[in-house]
C-alpha cells in the first residue's frame, strides 16, 4: 500500500526532474498574490495536476502551479496556490507542497496569505509580518505516523525565525513599504468568522485571521526549515465594520496590495541571499 511518504518521494522526484533542486528559498503564495511568480526570470512551470498526489486547485485566486526561476538573482521555487482543509482535502494533501519543497532542496520557507484584520490599527491593504500563530483548526499535520526527517515534537517557541522577522522589517523600512507585525490565527473555514468569534480572537491576542498557512509552517518546522511569513490584510473582520465580507473583496484588496508585496518579497530574497553569502565567506575564512 502506498504511504504518504511514498507520495512525497514520487512528487519530489518529478519536480526535481522538471524544475531542478537548486532552490535557496521556497515561497507559498496565498489568495490573489500569485502575480509575484511573474517577476521570476527564466521561469519553468509545472501545474499541480501533473504532480503525483497533487489534486486540482478549486479556490479562486490560486493558479495551482510550481514555478522555479530566479528572483533578485536568487534561485527560488514558488507554489502559486495552496490547498485548504475547507476544500475537503486531507491534512496530508494540504501540506504535501511544503514537504515536496523541502525534498527538492529548499531550507527557507516564505509563506503568505490573505487575512482578515482584527487588530484595530491594521487596515485593509496593509501588510503584516507574522510573528507567531494560533492553530485553532483543531488539527495537526504532524499527528499520525512520523515521516522521515521530521521531528516528532518540534519546538514552536519561535515558529517564525526571529532573524528573518528582523530582516523583513529592515527590508520594508529600506524600501519605504509600511508594514506591521502580529499574530495570525488559523481557523478551519470556509465561512468567515462571526462578530462573536472575532471578539474572542481579539481577546486571545490575534491580530489577523485566516484559513491556511499554519499546517504548512508546522511541517516546515518539523523538517527544520527556517520560516518567514506575511499576511495581506484584505478586509476588516466581522463586527469591526458595517460592510459584509466576500471573497471578491479579498481578491480586489489583495490586487491593490500586490505591488508592495512583490517589492517586499523580492528585496527580502535579495537581502537573504546577500546575508547567507556573507556568512559563507566568514566561515571560509575561519
Amino acid at each position: 500500500m502506498s504511504t504518504h511518504a511514498d507520495t512525497v518521494a514520487r512528487a519530489a522526484e518529478l519536480v526535481r526532474h522538471k524544475l531542478g533542486d537548486e532552490h535557496a528559498v521556497a515561497i507559498i503564495l496565498g489568495s490573489g498574490l500569485g502575480a509575484l511568480a511573474e517577476r521570476l526570470e527564466d521561469p519553468v512551470s509545472l501545474p499541480f495536476r501533473a504532480i503525483p498526489g497533487f489534486p486540482p486547485v478549486s479556490v479562486s485566486g490560486h493558479t495551482g502551479r510550481l514555478i522555479a526561476g530566479t528572483l533578485g538573482a536568487t534561485r527560488v521555487i514558488v507554489a502559486a496556490g495552496r490547498y485548504h482543509l475547507y476544500e475537503g482535502h486531507s491534512l496530508d494533501t494540504v501540506v504535501l507542497p511544503a514537504r515536496v519543497l523541502h525534498a527538492v532542496g529548499a531550507r527557507t520557507l516564505f509563506v503568505s496569505n490573505a487575512a482578515g484584520g482584527i487588530n484595530r490599527t491594521i487596515r485593509p491593504g496593509d501588510l503584516m509580518i507574522i510573528e507567531d500563530h494560533m492553530n485553532l483548526t483543531g488539527r495537526s499535520p504532524l499527528s499520525g505516523p512520523q515521516l522521515p526527517n521530521e521531528t516528532r515534537f518540534p519546538d514552536m517557541s519561535a515558529p517564525y525565525d526571529p532573524a528573518l522577522i528582523a530582516m523583513l522589517r529592515d527590508t520594508a523600512l529600506d524600501a519605504g513599504i509600511p508594514i506591521s507585525s502580529g499574530v495570525y490565527a488559523a481557523l478551519l473555514g470556509p465561512s468567515y468568522e462571526t462578530p462573536a468569534e472575532v471578539r474572542m480572537l481579539e481577546r486571545l491576542g490575534a491580530d489577523a485571521v485566516g484559513m491556511s498557512t499554519v499546517p504548512e509552517v508546522l511541517v516546515a518546522r518539523a523538517l527544520g526549515m527556517r520560516v518567514a511569513g506575511v499576511s495581506c490584510i484584505t478586509n476588516t473582520a466581522a463586527g469591526m465594520s458595517n460592510s459584509p465580507i466576500s471573497h471578491a473583496e479579498v481578491l480586489a484588496t489583495t490586487a491593490r496590495a500586490a505591488v508592495s508585496f512583490e517589492r517586499l518579497v523580492t528585496a527580502f530574497v535579495q537581502r537573504l541571499a546577500g546575508r547567507e553569502h556573507s556568512d559563507a565567506e566568514r566561515e571560509a575564512e575561519l
